[in-house]
Order: C-alpha cells, then structure tokens, then sequence
C-alpha cells in the first residue's frame, strides 16, 4: 500500500460508522418521500372537493408579503381562494393571519387585508398580525375566533401547506370550540410548479420538525 493509500486508510472512518450513516441516510430520504407523497396526495384530494358547507370565516394563513417588489403571489393567491368563498355565499368574513416578514419589513396579514379591499371585498375582516409560524397563525387567531364568537370556518392555505394544518388542527390547536374544514388555495406557485414549488419541496422537513417538537 503506498504512502497515500496508507494515509487515506488510517483517517477512514470504521466500517460500522460508514454502514450506520448509509442506513441513517436511507431511512431519512423514504421518511422524505413517505411524506411527500402524503402532502401530495392530501393537496390533491382538496383540489378536487372545494368546500360547499356553509361556515362563518375563511382563516387565510400568511407567506411570505412580498416578491420582486410586489406582493407575492403565493399569499395573495391563499386570499383570491377566501375572496371566492365569499363570493359564493360560503363565508361572509376573512380573518388574515401572519405577522411581521422580517425579509421586507411588512406584515403579512396587512398585505393581505389590502389585496382583498382592492379586490372589492367589502365584508368583514379580522386580522390577526403576530405570529410567526404555522401553529402560531392557529394559535393566535382563536383567540380572535373564540372572542367574536365565530364557530365555523374554513382554513385556507396552499395546497401542499394543508396536511400539515390539518394535523396542528387535529391535535387540539384550534381547540374543540371552533368547527374546520379546509380549502385549497391553487396559486400561481402551485399551478406553475405543484409539489415541485420549493416551498412544497421543503414541506416534509416542516412536518417532521414539527413531529420532533411535539405539535403533533
């Protein structure tokens, strides 16, 4: 063995820790893709059954405020989907969730309040402008909903963004007080792109990390 290959097979770790990190490897890519393809086919579902029961409010959940000096379209598209549900006599009010975007300095739930009045909506809007996460934008807003006394609402959202939703919901972060459903919103970003968005790519890592935490 020359001089190199000796060197290269004394800082080569043991056969064991090779083998261990493949299968760690292994098991963390089907995990991965398990959920991917769950998120998927949950986004799908949703796509094809819109909600026709009739409920108080669209709870619209917050992204990202701006893009390319515009509002972003993966936000406004989650308020045309609440905008449409009052359109059709599904809701009569919004209640827009998202707090500070710290990569542009705007609140999330401002943005959207303004894109759904220069849509001509003019019912009722709740806001709610603090939170910072998925779990917050439910935890925070019912309290919003339990004060005005509201019991039925649709959540709205992405569609890759619902099953995860649908698990924080399930795990009481709504509370038992306030009836869901759900409803998909197919923004730009999902028609452009689907589960290929990066925002869809990187929502099993989302699912998991909040597993871990223990929202679920």
């Amino acid at each position: 063995m020359t001089g190199l290959g000796q060197l290269l097979h004394q800082i080569s770790p043991p056969r064991w820790l090779r083998r261990s990190f493949y299968f760690c490897a292994v098991t963390g890519a089907l995990v991965y893709l398990s959920i991917f393809i769950t998120i998927g086919n949950y986004a799908k579902q949703l796509i094809k059954t819109p909600p026709t029961q009739k409920a108080d409010t669209a709870l619209i959940l917050g992204n990202r405020a701006y893009l390319n000096d515009k509002p972003n379209p993966c936000l406004t598209g989650r308020v045309d989907e609440g905008l449409l549900l009052a359109q059709q006599g599904i809701v009569s009010t919004l209640l827009m969730s998202g707090g500070l975007d710290y990569e542009d300095n705007r609140i999330e739930a401002r943005v959207m309040e303004t894109h759904a009045r220069n849509k001509g909506f003019q019912g009722g809007i709740l806001v709610e402008s603090r939170s910072s996460s998925t779990l917050e934008n439910l935890t925070f807003s019912r309290s919003i909903l339990e004060t005005a006394g509201i019991k039925q609402i649709i959540i709205t959202s992405e569609p890759y963004h619902m099953w995860r939703v649908k698990k924080l919901v399930e795990a009481g972060h709504m509370g038992q007080k306030i009836n869901v459903s759900y409803a998909a919103a197919p923004s730009q970003c999902w028609v452009s792109w689907g589960m290929a968005f990066k925002g869809a790519l990187r929502e099993p890592l989302a699912v998991i990390n909040n597993y871990v935490k223990g929202y679920f």
